[in-house]
């Protein structure tokens, strides 16, 4: 046997590590708030730190990336600095593609292409490890991968020119989050695909087929002042 492969046989492929990364440059105007919405309180604590701490909790997850603007004045007092597994990038952008893809463009260094990268929002305060957990689960191996989703329940009405239609709902489902996608593939979709609203579209304008797995109601983002009483319901349970 060559040296080249015995140290084939001795060295195990390296297992596929999974980070996070949580875009929270934006300015939450429907809030009508002083600060971020991503920075009001809901059960004690500041929206975006209910979201890290997920991560945080989870033994799944190696690091968390916190994306915030330049200026941001609120983050060091709701992700200090020496607060263990957790970094804030201050390269925000002006849409959540340009946050998420400015983080990803600095994390090169530290992140391979076969590693996964989670994409969560700051106002999903939600979530919870046993979330993310089953999203890991259920992606497993998957070519793709895929994201938290919800199926719709409701009777869906459109409303056009012509008047309004019932619209079947059996194939229509509510994208959540965490985005769940191997880091390469997330940088050249996002690169490529510049207006996207989500991680998941960007992967579709590329021609791929992004897994589902089912959410929970509990995930909600929090985008108007009456959602904040709906998700400390769920927090405080």
């Amino acid at each position: 046997m060559s040296e080249s492969e015995s140290q084939s046989v001795s060295q195990p492929a390296r297992s596929a590590r999974y980070f996070a990364l949580i875009p929270a440059a934006g300015v939450g105007s429907r809030m009508a708030e002083r600060c971020p919405k991503q920075y009001l309180a809901i059960a004690g604590r500041p929206m975006l730190r209910h979201s890290a701490d997920a991560f945080l909790a989870s033994p799944q997850i190696a690091h968390t990336f916190v994306v915030v603007s330049v200026a941001d004045a609120y983050i060091d007092d709701v992700i200090p600095p020496a607060l263990p597994k957790v970094t804030t990038l201050r390269c925000g952008g002006a849409t959540r593609r340009d946050s998420v893809l400015n983080g990803l463009q600095l994390l090169r260094p530290t992140i391979a292409d076969d590693d996964w990268v989670l994409v969560h929002d700051a106002a999903r305060p939600g979530l919870t490890p046993q979330l993310i957990a089953h999203l890991i689960a259920e992606i497993g191996d998957d070519a793709v991968g895929g994201l938290l989703a919800l199926p719709v329940v409701d009777t869906v009405k459109q409303v056009g020119a012509d008047g309004v239609r019932t619209i079947p709902r059996e194939a229509l489902w509510l994208a959540q989050t965490p985005q769940m996608f191997r880091y390469g593939v997330l940088c050249r979709a996002l690169t490529q695909a510049t207006h996207v609203t989500d991680e998941a579209s960007a992967l579709e304008a590329l021609g791929y087929n992004p897994k589902l797995v089912t959410g929970h109601p509990r995930n909600l983002k929090v985008t108007l002042p009456s959602d904040i009483r709906i998700a400390e319901m769920y927090l405080q349970e």
